[in-house]
């Protein structure tokens, strides 16, 4: 009798706690870092669940743009150029487009 493989759904083994990948807990954790900063600053003026809120939006951001892709509609024109595509990407693209002080180098095969 021969042996036979069974496919298996492996999209999420690669996922920490069901909801975080990889990528997502650690964006997760840089937002909520930068809101830890808001935090001690709200709390040293008394206002500690103003502190907390704002962490907890700094860490929600940062959830986003570790998981969701920009979606694929028409209707924008930024939608239109990069829907689909992983929103840290387009945030890296953006910051290294600025790093070259606005140049975009454009190769094309030239026709004779």
């Amino acid at each position: 009798m021969g042996t036979y493989n069974v496919p298996r759904n492996v999209k999420g083994e690669g996922r920490i706690l069901f909801i975080f990948s990889n990528k997502s807990l650690i964006t997760t954790c840089i937002g909520g870092g930068v809101g830890l900063i808001f935090y001690f600053i709200f709390n040293l003026l008394n206002l500690t669940i103003v502190g907390i809120v704002i962490t907890l939006i700094f860490a929600l951001i940062g959830y986003s743009i570790g998981m969701f892709k920009i979606p694929d509609t028409n209707g924008l024109e930024i939608t239109r150029k990069t829907g689909g595509e992983n929103i840290d990407d387009v945030i890296k693209r953006y910051i290294k487009f600025k790093q070259n002080k606005k140049k975009l180098y454009v190769y094309t095969k030239e026709e004779k």
